[in-house]
Protein backbone atom coordinates (compact mmCIF):
# COMPACT_ATOMS: atom_id res chain seq x y z
CA UNK A 1 0.00 0.00 0.00
CA UNK A 2 2.72 2.39 0.83
CA UNK A 3 4.34 2.12 -2.58
CA UNK A 4 1.32 2.79 -4.08
CA UNK A 5 0.95 5.72 -2.07
CA UNK A 6 4.64 6.74 -3.47
CA UNK A 7 3.97 5.66 -6.71
CA UNK A 8 0.85 8.06 -7.71
CA UNK A 9 1.68 10.80 -5.22
CA UNK A 10 5.22 10.66 -7.27
CA UNK A 11 3.09 10.71 -10.67
CA UNK A 12 0.85 13.94 -9.29
CA UNK A 13 1.45 16.30 -11.77
CA UNK A 14 1.91 19.58 -9.65
CA UNK A 15 3.57 21.47 -12.21
CA UNK A 16 2.88 22.03 -16.35
CA UNK A 17 5.43 22.45 -18.62
CA UNK A 18 4.79 23.83 -22.34
CA UNK A 19 5.86 21.47 -24.89
CA UNK A 20 7.79 24.09 -26.48
CA UNK A 21 8.55 27.65 -27.00
CA UNK A 22 8.35 29.82 -29.96
CA UNK A 23 10.29 32.88 -30.77
CA UNK A 24 7.38 33.57 -34.20
CA UNK A 25 4.01 35.71 -33.29
CA UNK A 26 1.69 36.92 -36.00
CA UNK A 27 3.59 40.11 -36.24
CA UNK A 28 7.43 39.38 -34.86
CA UNK A 29 10.22 37.19 -34.57
CA UNK A 30 11.97 37.12 -31.48
CA UNK A 31 15.89 36.22 -30.72
CA UNK A 32 15.08 33.98 -27.85
CA UNK A 33 12.35 31.91 -26.24
CA UNK A 34 11.94 30.42 -22.84
CA UNK A 35 9.18 28.06 -21.34
CA UNK A 36 7.87 29.38 -17.60
CA UNK A 37 7.36 26.74 -14.72
CA UNK A 38 3.49 27.36 -14.12
CA UNK A 39 0.34 27.74 -16.13
CA UNK A 40 2.21 26.55 -19.65
CA UNK A 41 3.25 29.59 -19.94
CA UNK A 42 6.12 31.01 -22.12
CA UNK A 43 8.09 34.28 -23.52
CA UNK A 44 9.92 35.21 -26.25
CA UNK A 45 11.95 38.27 -26.50
CA UNK A 46 14.89 40.11 -27.95
CA UNK A 47 17.32 42.16 -26.08
CA UNK A 48 19.13 44.98 -27.53
CA UNK A 49 22.36 45.88 -25.87
CA UNK A 50 23.69 48.67 -27.03
CA UNK A 51 20.48 50.76 -25.69
CA UNK A 52 19.49 48.35 -23.14
CA UNK A 53 16.35 47.75 -24.51
CA UNK A 54 13.87 44.71 -24.54
CA UNK A 55 10.72 43.45 -26.14
CA UNK A 56 9.22 40.50 -24.41
CA UNK A 57 6.35 39.12 -25.19
CA UNK A 58 4.27 36.64 -22.32
CA UNK A 59 2.11 34.10 -23.60
CA UNK A 60 -0.58 32.63 -21.20
CA UNK A 61 -3.97 32.08 -21.08
CA UNK A 62 -7.53 32.63 -19.31
CA UNK A 63 -9.17 30.71 -16.96
CA UNK A 64 -12.57 31.64 -16.92
CA UNK A 65 -14.75 33.98 -19.35
CA UNK A 66 -14.10 37.03 -17.22
CA UNK A 67 -10.74 36.33 -15.54
CA UNK A 68 -7.25 38.23 -16.27
CA UNK A 69 -3.96 37.03 -16.99
CA UNK A 70 -0.60 39.41 -16.57
CA UNK A 71 3.32 39.61 -16.10
CA UNK A 72 5.30 41.88 -14.89
CA UNK A 73 8.95 42.69 -13.24
CA UNK A 74 9.97 43.42 -9.63
CA UNK A 75 12.78 45.58 -10.10
CA UNK A 76 14.60 44.43 -6.63
CA UNK A 77 13.28 40.57 -5.52
CA UNK A 78 11.72 37.73 -7.01
CA UNK A 79 8.53 38.57 -5.27
CA UNK A 80 4.53 39.14 -6.32
CA UNK A 81 5.02 42.32 -3.76
CA UNK A 82 6.75 45.33 -5.91
CA UNK A 83 6.05 44.08 -9.25
CA UNK A 84 4.99 46.56 -12.10
CA UNK A 85 2.80 44.41 -14.39
CA UNK A 86 0.58 44.43 -17.37
CA UNK A 87 -2.81 42.74 -16.60
CA UNK A 88 -4.91 42.02 -19.64
CA UNK A 89 -8.55 41.43 -19.31
CA UNK A 90 -12.19 41.69 -21.40
CA UNK A 91 -13.48 45.42 -20.91
CA UNK A 92 -16.41 44.76 -18.72
CA UNK A 93 -18.61 47.06 -21.33
CA UNK A 94 -17.68 46.71 -24.66
CA UNK A 95 -15.88 42.56 -23.91
CA UNK A 96 -12.85 43.86 -25.87
CA UNK A 97 -9.57 42.78 -24.54
CA UNK A 98 -7.79 46.14 -22.66
CA UNK A 99 -4.22 46.12 -20.97
CA UNK A 100 -3.54 48.06 -18.11
CA UNK A 101 -0.52 48.79 -15.82
CA UNK A 102 -0.62 47.97 -12.55
CA UNK A 103 1.47 48.45 -9.54
CA UNK A 104 1.11 45.96 -6.81
CA UNK A 105 1.91 46.91 -3.50
CA UNK A 106 2.37 45.14 -0.12
CA UNK A 107 -2.08 46.47 0.71
CA UNK A 108 -2.73 44.07 -2.41
CA UNK A 109 -1.01 41.07 -1.55
CA UNK A 110 -2.69 41.51 2.02
CA UNK A 111 -6.22 42.86 0.28
CA UNK A 112 -6.48 45.45 1.96
CA UNK A 113 -7.89 47.53 -1.30
CA UNK A 114 -8.38 46.99 -4.82
CA UNK A 115 -5.61 46.93 -7.00
CA UNK A 116 -5.96 49.90 -9.09
CA UNK A 117 -4.28 50.99 -12.15
CA UNK A 118 -1.64 53.44 -12.12
CA UNK A 119 1.43 54.44 -14.48
CA UNK A 120 4.27 52.09 -13.64
CA UNK A 121 7.51 54.16 -12.35
CA UNK A 122 9.81 51.99 -14.72
CA UNK A 123 10.50 53.17 -18.51
CA UNK A 124 7.89 51.04 -20.32
CA UNK A 125 7.77 52.13 -24.15
CA UNK A 126 5.47 50.65 -25.26
CA UNK A 127 2.63 47.64 -24.81
CA UNK A 128 -0.33 45.67 -26.33
CA UNK A 129 -2.18 42.64 -26.26
CA UNK A 130 -3.24 40.07 -28.54
CA UNK A 131 -5.46 36.73 -28.94
CA UNK A 132 -4.95 33.97 -30.36
CA UNK A 133 -7.51 34.22 -33.31
CA UNK A 134 -7.54 37.89 -34.02
CA UNK A 135 -10.29 40.07 -33.01
CA UNK A 136 -12.89 37.14 -33.78
CA UNK A 137 -11.31 35.34 -30.74
CA UNK A 138 -13.44 35.07 -27.90
CA UNK A 139 -12.49 35.11 -23.95
CA UNK A 140 -13.23 31.72 -22.62
CA UNK A 141 -11.24 29.16 -20.19
CA UNK A 142 -8.13 27.92 -21.91
CA UNK A 143 -8.29 30.92 -24.51
CA UNK A 144 -4.71 32.07 -25.34
CA UNK A 145 -3.36 35.52 -25.05
CA UNK A 146 0.31 37.37 -26.37
CA UNK A 147 1.45 40.52 -24.21
CA UNK A 148 3.49 42.62 -25.58
CA UNK A 149 5.92 45.07 -23.44
CA UNK A 150 9.21 46.77 -24.82
CA UNK A 151 11.03 48.59 -21.61
CA UNK A 152 14.02 50.08 -21.01
CA UNK A 153 16.32 48.51 -18.69
CA UNK A 154 19.42 49.70 -15.93
CA UNK A 155 22.38 50.12 -18.05
CA UNK A 156 24.98 46.60 -17.28
CA UNK A 157 21.23 44.94 -15.85
CA UNK A 158 20.50 42.02 -17.99
CA UNK A 159 19.03 40.16 -15.26
CA UNK A 160 15.44 40.51 -14.22
CA UNK A 161 12.54 38.97 -12.00
CA UNK A 162 9.74 37.86 -14.23
CA UNK A 163 6.36 37.22 -12.04
CA UNK A 164 3.30 36.04 -13.87
CA UNK A 165 -0.43 35.07 -12.85
CA UNK A 166 -3.89 34.95 -14.07
CA UNK A 167 -7.19 35.15 -11.87
CA UNK A 168 -10.76 34.25 -11.92
CA UNK A 169 -12.48 37.51 -11.78
CA UNK A 170 -12.32 41.08 -12.70
CA UNK A 171 -14.96 43.59 -10.81
CA UNK A 172 -14.72 46.85 -12.86
CA UNK A 173 -11.50 47.24 -13.66
CA UNK A 174 -9.74 45.65 -10.79
CA UNK A 175 -8.14 41.85 -10.92
CA UNK A 176 -9.40 40.12 -8.19
CA UNK A 177 -6.69 37.69 -6.40
CA UNK A 178 -5.53 34.77 -8.33
CA UNK A 179 -5.69 31.22 -7.15
CA UNK A 180 -3.47 30.10 -4.11
CA UNK A 181 -2.46 27.31 -5.48
CA UNK A 182 1.34 26.05 -4.81
CA UNK A 183 1.81 26.51 -8.64
CA UNK A 184 0.05 29.59 -8.94
CA UNK A 185 2.30 31.03 -6.03
CA UNK A 186 5.15 29.78 -7.71
CA UNK A 187 4.91 31.71 -10.67
CA UNK A 188 8.30 33.82 -10.35
CA UNK A 189 11.51 33.39 -12.07
CA UNK A 190 14.86 35.52 -12.73
CA UNK A 191 16.50 34.99 -15.66
CA UNK A 192 19.04 36.84 -17.97
CA UNK A 193 17.82 38.22 -20.81
CA UNK A 194 21.17 38.06 -22.91
CA UNK A 195 22.20 34.89 -22.31
CA UNK A 196 18.96 33.15 -21.31
CA UNK A 197 20.09 31.29 -18.73
CA UNK A 198 17.40 31.28 -15.82
CA UNK A 199 17.94 29.95 -12.31
CA UNK A 200 16.49 26.63 -11.81
CA UNK A 201 14.74 26.69 -8.45
CA UNK A 202 11.01 25.93 -9.23
CA UNK A 203 12.09 22.55 -10.93
CA UNK A 204 13.73 21.95 -7.75
CA UNK A 205 10.93 23.03 -5.82
CA UNK A 206 8.62 20.46 -7.57
CA UNK A 207 10.28 17.62 -6.53
CA UNK A 208 10.84 18.46 -3.18
CA UNK A 209 6.92 19.48 -2.76
CA UNK A 210 6.25 15.69 -4.14
CA UNK A 211 8.59 14.24 -1.69
CA UNK A 212 7.48 16.47 1.14
CA UNK A 213 3.96 15.18 0.41
CA UNK A 214 4.67 11.61 -0.20
CA UNK A 215 6.46 11.37 3.36
CA UNK A 216 3.65 13.41 5.38
CA UNK A 217 0.77 11.23 3.84
CA UNK A 218 2.43 8.01 4.62
CA UNK A 219 3.92 8.96 7.99
CA UNK A 220 1.34 11.04 9.57
CA UNK A 221 -1.92 10.34 7.65
CA UNK A 222 -0.88 6.19 7.49
CA UNK A 223 1.89 4.92 9.92
CA UNK A 224 1.19 7.18 12.82
CA UNK A 225 -2.68 6.10 12.73
CA UNK A 226 -1.68 2.29 12.05
CA UNK A 227 0.35 2.48 15.24
CA UNK A 228 -2.47 3.29 17.47
CA UNK A 229 -4.54 1.08 16.12
CA UNK A 230 -2.44 -1.75 17.06
CA UNK A 231 -1.84 -0.39 20.67
CA UNK A 232 -5.83 -0.11 21.42
CA UNK A 233 -6.93 -3.49 19.70
CA UNK A 234 -4.04 -6.16 19.71
CA UNK A 235 -2.70 -5.29 23.88
CA UNK A 236 -5.80 -7.15 24.38
CA UNK A 237 -4.67 -10.33 23.05
CA UNK A 238 -3.14 -12.80 25.35
CA UNK A 239 -1.41 -14.62 23.23
CA UNK A 240 0.57 -11.79 21.36
CA UNK A 241 2.42 -10.92 25.18
CA UNK A 242 4.55 -7.84 25.05
CA UNK A 243 4.65 -8.46 20.69
CA UNK A 244 2.05 -5.51 20.33
CA UNK A 245 4.13 -3.35 22.29
CA UNK A 246 7.05 -3.39 20.03
CA UNK A 247 5.38 -3.02 17.05
CA UNK A 248 3.06 0.00 18.30
CA UNK A 249 6.31 1.56 19.36
CA UNK A 250 8.34 0.57 15.72
CA UNK A 251 5.64 1.83 13.87
CA UNK A 252 5.46 5.06 15.63
CA UNK A 253 8.99 5.50 15.88
CA UNK A 254 9.29 4.51 12.23
CA UNK A 255 6.59 7.25 11.33
CA UNK A 256 8.11 10.03 13.17
CA UNK A 257 11.14 9.43 11.53
CA UNK A 258 9.69 9.71 8.35
CA UNK A 259 7.14 12.83 9.80
CA UNK A 260 10.46 14.78 10.51
CA UNK A 261 12.09 14.35 7.68
CA UNK A 262 9.20 15.63 5.57
CA UNK A 263 8.96 18.30 8.24
CA UNK A 264 12.33 19.27 7.23
CA UNK A 265 11.42 19.51 3.91
CA UNK A 266 8.32 21.52 4.12
CA UNK A 267 10.92 24.00 6.59
CA UNK A 268 13.34 24.09 3.61
CA UNK A 269 10.69 25.02 0.77
CA UNK A 270 9.61 28.31 2.64
CA UNK A 271 12.95 29.49 3.01
CA UNK A 272 13.37 28.23 -1.34
CA UNK A 273 9.89 30.28 -1.78
CA UNK A 274 10.37 33.63 -0.48
CA UNK A 275 6.16 35.70 -0.85
CA UNK A 276 4.83 32.33 -0.75
CA UNK A 277 2.92 31.19 2.28
CA UNK A 278 0.30 28.50 3.82
CA UNK A 279 -0.92 30.07 7.30
CA UNK A 280 -3.01 26.98 8.55
CA UNK A 281 -0.66 24.55 6.59
CA UNK A 282 2.46 25.71 8.49
CA UNK A 283 0.67 25.79 11.55
CA UNK A 284 -1.00 22.35 11.80
CA UNK A 285 2.44 20.93 10.68
CA UNK A 286 3.94 22.48 13.62
CA UNK A 287 1.48 21.13 16.05
CA UNK A 288 1.67 18.24 14.70
CA UNK A 289 5.24 17.86 14.87
CA UNK A 290 5.42 19.20 18.07
CA UNK A 291 2.76 16.44 19.66
CA UNK A 292 4.56 13.72 17.52
CA UNK A 293 7.97 14.77 19.69
CA UNK A 294 6.03 14.58 22.69
CA UNK A 295 5.12 11.17 22.19
CA UNK A 296 8.42 10.25 21.07
CA UNK A 297 9.87 11.70 24.53
CA UNK A 298 6.93 10.29 25.95
CA UNK A 299 9.01 6.90 26.10
CA UNK A 300 11.70 7.70 27.86
CA UNK A 301 9.71 8.52 30.95
CA UNK A 302 7.50 5.42 30.96
CA UNK A 303 6.34 4.71 34.58
CA UNK A 304 6.01 0.85 35.59
CA UNK A 305 2.59 -0.54 35.87
CA UNK A 306 2.70 -0.47 39.91
CA UNK A 307 3.84 3.60 39.90
CA UNK A 308 1.28 5.62 41.13
CA UNK A 309 1.76 8.55 38.30
CA UNK A 310 1.13 5.25 35.32
CA UNK A 311 -2.61 6.62 34.91
CA UNK A 312 -1.82 10.22 34.89
CA UNK A 313 1.14 9.20 31.80
CA UNK A 314 -1.66 7.01 30.17
CA UNK A 315 -4.24 9.76 30.18
CA UNK A 316 -1.23 12.12 28.82
CA UNK A 317 0.03 9.92 26.18
CA UNK A 318 -3.96 9.25 24.55
CA UNK A 319 -4.60 12.60 24.84
CA UNK A 320 -1.52 13.17 23.37
CA UNK A 321 -1.37 10.74 21.02
CA UNK A 322 -4.94 10.70 19.40
CA UNK A 323 -4.78 14.35 19.12
CA UNK A 324 -1.54 14.28 16.45
CA UNK A 325 -3.13 11.36 14.77
CA UNK A 326 -6.56 13.94 14.09
CA UNK A 327 -4.60 17.11 13.64
CA UNK A 328 -2.32 15.02 10.71
CA UNK A 329 -5.11 13.68 8.98
CA UNK A 330 -6.40 17.36 8.59
CA UNK A 331 -3.15 18.63 7.85
CA UNK A 332 -2.65 16.17 4.95
CA UNK A 333 -6.00 17.06 3.10
CA UNK A 334 -4.48 20.38 3.55
CA UNK A 335 -1.59 19.83 2.00
CA UNK A 336 -3.72 18.45 -1.00
CA UNK A 337 -5.62 22.15 -1.14
CA UNK A 338 -2.23 23.47 -1.22
CA UNK A 339 -0.72 21.53 -3.77
CA UNK A 340 -3.54 21.86 -5.82
CA UNK A 341 -4.30 18.33 -5.49
CA UNK A 342 -7.68 18.10 -4.18
CA UNK A 343 -9.52 16.35 -7.26
CA UNK A 344 -6.53 14.00 -7.83
CA UNK A 345 -5.62 10.80 -7.92
CA UNK A 346 -3.42 10.82 -5.02
CA UNK A 347 -5.94 12.13 -3.06
CA UNK A 348 -8.57 9.66 -4.36
CA UNK A 349 -6.37 6.52 -3.16
CA UNK A 350 -5.33 8.80 -0.11
CA UNK A 351 -9.38 8.62 0.78
CA UNK A 352 -9.70 4.80 -0.24
CA UNK A 353 -6.97 4.15 2.44
CA UNK A 354 -8.06 6.54 5.05
CA UNK A 355 -11.69 4.73 4.47
CA UNK A 356 -10.00 1.19 4.99
CA UNK A 357 -8.68 2.45 8.38
CA UNK A 358 -11.34 3.74 9.75
CA UNK A 359 -14.05 0.44 8.74
CA UNK A 360 -10.94 -1.72 10.46
CA UNK A 361 -11.18 0.36 13.68
CA UNK A 362 -15.34 0.35 13.43
CA UNK A 363 -15.23 -3.69 13.29
CA UNK A 364 -12.02 -4.06 15.70
CA UNK A 365 -14.45 -2.03 17.99
CA UNK A 366 -17.44 -3.79 17.63
CA UNK A 367 -15.74 -6.83 18.43
CA UNK A 368 -13.58 -5.55 21.43
CA UNK A 369 -17.47 -4.88 23.07
CA UNK A 370 -19.04 -7.60 21.80
CA UNK A 371 -16.13 -9.47 23.52
CA UNK A 372 -16.49 -7.14 26.89
CA UNK A 373 -19.99 -7.71 26.91
CA UNK A 374 -19.50 -11.76 26.51
CA UNK A 375 -17.18 -11.81 29.31
CA UNK A 376 -19.21 -9.73 31.48
CA UNK A 377 -22.07 -11.84 31.08
CA UNK A 378 -20.21 -15.07 32.14
CA UNK A 379 -18.29 -12.84 35.21
CA UNK A 380 -22.34 -12.29 36.25
CA UNK A 381 -23.32 -16.02 35.43
CA UNK A 382 -20.73 -17.27 37.64
CA UNK A 383 -20.91 -15.08 40.60
CA UNK A 384 -24.85 -16.37 40.82
CA UNK A 385 -23.90 -19.75 40.05
CA UNK A 386 -25.12 -20.79 37.18
CA UNK A 387 -21.83 -21.73 35.53
CA UNK A 388 -20.19 -25.09 36.94
CA UNK A 389 -17.80 -24.90 40.07
CA UNK A 390 -15.32 -25.97 37.33
CA UNK A 391 -15.36 -22.94 35.59
CA UNK A 392 -15.63 -21.30 38.80
CA UNK A 393 -11.92 -21.84 39.81
CA UNK A 394 -11.03 -21.52 36.16
CA UNK A 395 -12.10 -18.33 36.89
CA UNK A 396 -10.85 -17.63 40.14
CA UNK A 397 -7.58 -18.29 39.13
CA UNK A 398 -7.88 -15.91 36.35
CA UNK A 399 -8.81 -13.65 38.80
CA UNK A 400 -5.75 -14.39 41.07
Amino acid sequence: MLFLYLSLLCCLPHIAFSSHCTVETATKTFQKCMNLPTQQASIAWTFHPHNSTLELVFFGSFISPSGWVGWGINPTSPEMTGTRALIAFPDPNSGQIVLLPYILDPTVKLQKSPLLSRPLDIHLLSSTASMYGGKMATVHNGAGIQIYGTMKLQTNKTKIHLVWNRGLYVQGYSPTIHPTTSTDLSSIATFDVLSGSSAPQHTDLTMLRVIHGTLNAISWGILLPIGAITARYLRHIQALGPAWFYAHAGVQLFGFVLGTVGFAIGIRLGQLSPGVEYRLHRKLGMAVFCLGALQTLALLFRPNARNKFRKYWKSYHHFVGYSCVVLGFVNVFQGFEVMGASRSYAKLVYCLGLSTLIGICIALEVNSWVVFCRKSKEDKMRREGFIASSDKGTSSAIHN
